[in-house]
């Protein structure tokens, strides 16, 4: 059995879930996903203040979810398709693993000799 600490992507997906851990950072990411945003116009609708926004914003960059750009005094925000596509391979993963243990659970109950008088 492969040890998952050991996983090349393990850190990788370590910080994508930190990232998401939080309903602002989630927020963002699910604006982010219809269209680019500057900084301002994230912070904006949180009601979060411009340094608060750049510290989230740094975590959701160190995580790959979000890139950005800076063109002149605005920074564009942008959200990285590849760093999600990469969590949901590893959820799939799980989603795979599960179905078969509950395929196996349903064979096993209906082995299970069952005596409705009892």
């Amino acid at each position: 059995m492969r040890d998952a600490a050991a996983s090349p992507d393990a850190a990788d997906l370590d910080a994508v879930f930190h990232a998401l851990s939080d309903p602002r950072r989630r927020d963002m990411v699910t604006r982010l996903s219809h269209q680019p945003l500057s900084v301002s116009d994230l912070a904006e609708p949180l009601g979060m203040r411009l340094p608060s926004a750049i510290k989230h914003l740094a975590i959701l960059e160190a995580s790959g979810l979000v890139t950005t750009e800076k063109t002149g005094r605005v920074r564009t925000c942008r959200i990285n398709a590849a760093a999600l596509t990469n969590l949901n391979a590893w959820i799939a993963r799980r989603e795979t693993a599960l179905n078969a243990a509950f395929d196996r659970l349903d064979e096993a109950i209906a082995d299970f000799p069952w005596d409705p008088d009892t």
